[in-house]
C-alpha cells in the first residue's frame, strides 16, 4: 500500500514538473532578464497579451483603461512591428494599449510587488484595475513600478498599458528607427511599445534596491555602495565574494544608504577578453533577529579601465580595441532577440572573426546582452539612441538627460562596458542649447559613473570628451595614412571642421571608430541595398580592400583603437562581416587573419599625449 502511494506521489510530481517545463518553454524569453541582480522570487509575463492600436488617441475617452481584453493578440516581449510578436504591423504606430491578467502569488503577502519592464519604446502609462499607477518615458531604458497598493497576492488583477510614440517629433531618442513609411538607407524598420522583458517580483519593504560595485585592482578590493528601498539601522547587510564554491570576501554592514562595502580580494584575478574571470557576489539582508529578509545573487568583475599618454589602458596595460559596430537588430524580432542564445551567439560570431569588443550602436542593448559580453570576454561601448533627437532643442534634451541617467546606473556594474558614448555623428549640432547639452550630459555622466571615459559624440562635434573619436570610409590606403598621421602645427583628421566652438583636440586617445563598411551584395539585391565605397565583385577583391584598410591603421601610430562596420547586415544595409541572418559570408579565419594583425596589448607603448 505504503509503495502504491509513494509511486502515485511520484507521478503527480513528475506530472507537476513537466508541466511546469511545458509552462516555462511556452514563455518566451523565459530567462531572468536582470541576471546581474537576481532574485529567486518572481514572475515572468511575457506571453500572449491582448492589443489594440490607437490611432485616433481616444482609447482615454473609451475607457480602454478598464478593457478586460481587446480584439487582437500580441506575443510579448516583441515589438507589433516583429513577426515575432504575431502582428507584423509596419506602419507607423503612435498609439497602442496592451491587457492581461496578473496574479502575484498568495505567498508575497506583506512584500513590496515590483512590476518591471525592461524597455517600452516611448511614454508607457500602467493602469491596474483602472487605476493610474505610473508613466514612464524612454526609448530603451529599464523601469520598475510598485504596484503594491494596487494588488492582493492570491488575486487577479487587470493590467493595462498605454504607450505612446513619435518618431518624427524629434524630442526622444529613436536611434535607427526609419522616419518615412520604408527603411532606407541606414534607418531600419521601427520599434513601438514592449520590446524587452516584462515581470513581477516581490521584494521586502527594506531589501535591497541596487549597488554600485567599483572594482579596485590596485588596491586589491571590492567596493560596494548599497541604497536600499528603505533604511533599518537594526538590520544588516552582508555580502560575500565567491571564488567559485570558496567565500574569499565578506564584510557586514548596517543596512542604511551611508553604508560602504570594502572587501579585500587578495591577488584577485583579473577579468579581461583573454581571461573574463567573475567572482560570484551574494547580497543578504537580515534583520534584527537574524532572520534574512532579502537575498540577491549577482557576480563583479575585478578590472579597471583608465587613459593616460593618449592610449585606452585595461588593468594597466595599453590595450588595442578592436571593435565592431553591432546594431542589434533581428530579422524576426527587429530591436528584440528572439532568443537569449541569439545574443551570446552574436558575441561568438564576434570573437571568431578577431574583434575583441563591439560599440553597440544606437540602441539601448538588454542586460542579458551584457552579462553574456561579461561571461564571454568582450568590450563594450554602451551608447543611446540618439539619431531622431533635435539636439538643438531644450525639450529633447530634458528627455535625452532623464534616460540617459537611467541607463548609466542600470548597467554601471558591468565589467564588459569600457566606454560610454551618449551621442553619435550630431553633424547638425548647432552653437547654444547642443554646447550646453554636451556639457551637462559629460558632467552628469561623471557624477553617476566616474570609473569610466567618455566619448561625447561619436564620429566628432565634439565638444567635452576623453576619447577623440572620428568616422572614416576611405578606401585607399595612401589616403587613409596622410588622413590619420599627424602632422606639426596641423589639427588632426575631424568630421566637422570651421567649428570655432567645438572641442579642440587636446591629446586624447584617437580611435577611429567608424571605417570599412565594405559591402557584398548578390546582384540580384544591389538595386536596393547598399554598402560603402563601389561595389566589389570578387572575395579575393575583398579582403585586399579590407587588408589595406587595416595595413593603413597600423601605419598611423596614434591610432590606438577601432571599430569596424559592421557585424552584420542590416535590413538594406549589407556592409556586414555575416548576412542578416547570421550565416557567414566568408571563412572566419580570413577575417580574423587581418584584423589580430594589431594585438591587444601594445607592447612598447610611445607617449602620444604630448603632440601639438
Amino acid at each position: 500500500m505504503k509503495a502504491t502511494i509513494k509511486n502515485v506521489l511520484w507521478m503527480a510530481l513528475v506530472a507537476l514538473m513537466s508541466n511546469i517545463q511545458t509552462a516555462v518553454a511556452d514563455i518566451p524569453r523565459p530567462e531572468y532578464p536582470r541576471p546581474q541582480f537576481e532574485r529567486a522570487d518572481w514572475q515572468n509575463l511575457n506571453g500572449t497579451w491582448t492589443y489594440t492600436f490607437d490611432f485616433g488617441r481616444s482609447g482615454s475617452q473609451r475607457d480602454f483603461k478598464n478593457s478586460k481584453g481587446f480584439d487582437g493578440k500580441i506575443t510579448v516581449p516583441f515589438c507589433p512591428e516583429s513577426k515575432l510578436s504575431g502582428v507584423g504591423y509596419v506602419d507607423f504606430i503612435n498609439t497602442i494599449w496592451y491587457q492581461r491578467s496578473i496574479t502575484p502569488p498568495a505567498g508575497w503577502q506583506g512584500k513590496k510587488i515590483m512590476l518591471n519592464f525592461g524597455a517600452v519604446d516611448y511614454e508607457a502609462t500602467i493602469f491596474i484595475d483602472g487605476n493610474e499607477v505610473a508613466t514612464h518615458f524612454g526609448t530603451g531604458s529599464s523601469f520598475s513600478v510598485d504596484i503594491s497598493k494596487y494588488v492582493t497576492p492570491g488575486q487577479a488583477a487587470n493590467l493595462v498599458l498605454v504607450v505612446n510614440d513619435n518618431i518624427r517629433g524629434g524630442k526622444q531618442p529613436g536611434g535607427k528607427q526609419s522616419v518615412g513609411y520604408y527603411s532606407a538607407g541606414c534607418n531600419y524598420t521601427r520599434t513601438t511599445g514592449i520590446w524587452q522583458t516584462v515581470w513581477m517580483e516581490a521584494i521586502a519593504e527594506e531589501g535591497l534596491k541596487s549597488v554600485f560595485a567599483k572594482p579596485d585592482i590596485d588596491q586589491e578590493q571590492l567596493v560596494i555602495t548599497p541604497e536600499f528601498y528603505q533604511e533599518n539601522n537594526d538590520n544588516t547587510l552582508t555580502v560575500q565574494v565567491l571564488d567559485g564554491k570558496k567565500v574569499v570576501s565578506t564584510k557586514t554592514v548596517k543596512a542604511t544608504n551611508q553604508s560602504l562595502v570594502v572587501l579585500p580580494i587578495k591577488k584577485p584575478k583579473l577579468w579581461s577578453p583573454e581571461s573574463p574571470y567573475l567572482y560570484d557576489v551574494k547580497y543578504i539582508v537580515k534583520d534584527k533577529t537574524g532572520k534574512t529578509i532579502d537575498e540577491v545573487s549577482s557576480y563583479a568583475g575585478m578590472r579597471k579601465i583608465h587613459l593616460a599618454n593618449g592610449y585606452f589602458y585595461l588593468n594597466n596595460q595599453p590595450y588595442f580595441q578592436r571593435l565592431v559596430l553591432d546594431q542589434g537588430f533581428y530579422p524576426d524580432g527587429i530591436w528584440t532577440a528572439p532568443t537569449d542564445e541569439a545574443l551570446k551567439h552574436d558575441i561568438e560570431m564576434s570573437k571568431a572573426v578577431g574583434f575583441n569588443g563591439a560599440r553597440l550602436h544606437q540602441k539601448v542593448f538588454e542586460e542579458r546582452y551584457y552579462y553574456w559580453a561579461d561571461k564571454l570576454g568582450y568590450l563594450t561601448w554602451g551608447e543611446e539612441a540618439s539619431w531622431g533627437l533635435d539636439v538643438n532643442d531644450n525639450l529633447a534634451a530634458r528627455n535625452f538627460i532623464s534616460e540617459w541617467a537611467e541607463i548609466l546606473v542600470r548597467d554601471r556594474n558591468h565589467p564588459c562596458i569600457v566606454t560610454w558614448t551618449p551621442f553619435n555623428e550630431t553633424w547638425g549640432a548647432q552653437p547654444g542649447t547642443y554646447v550646453r547639452f554636451m556639457k551637462d550630459i559629460y558632467d552628469i555622466t561623471k557624477a553617476i559613473d566616474p570609473t569610466r571615459p567618455i566619448n561625447d559624440a561619436s564620429g566628432d562635434s565634439h565638444v567635452k570628451t576623453d576619447i577623440w573619436s572620428v568616422h572614416d570610409y576611405t578606401r585607399e590606403y595612401d589616403k587613409l595614412v596622410s588622413n590619420h598621421t599627424f602632422k606639426t602645427g596641423e589639427e588632426p583628421y575631424r568630421n566637422m571642421r570651421n567649428t570655432k566652438w567645438l572641442a579642440k583636440y587636446e591629446g586624447q586617445p584617437y580611435i577611429l571608430d567608424e571605417f570599412g563598411g565594405l559591402g557584398w551584395i548578390p546582384k540580384e539585391e544591389r538595386a536596393n541595398s547598399w554598402g560603402y565605397g563601389a561595389q566589389i565583385e570578387t572575395p579575393d577583391e575583398f579582403f585586399d580592400i579590407l587588408e589595406k584598410e587595416v595595413d593603413a591603421i597600423m601605419a598611423c601610430k596614434h591610432i590606438v583603437g577601432f571599430c569596424y562596420t559592421q557585424i552584420t547586415d542590416v535590413e538594406q544595409e549589407k556592409n556586414g562581416v555575416y548576412y542578416y541572418d547570421r550565416r557567414p559570408k566568408f571563412d572566419a579565419a580570413r577575417w580574423k587573419a587581418i584584423f589580430e594583425k594589431i594585438p591587444s596589448i601594445i607592447e612598447n607603448p610611445q607617449d602620444l599625449s604630448g603632440w601639438k
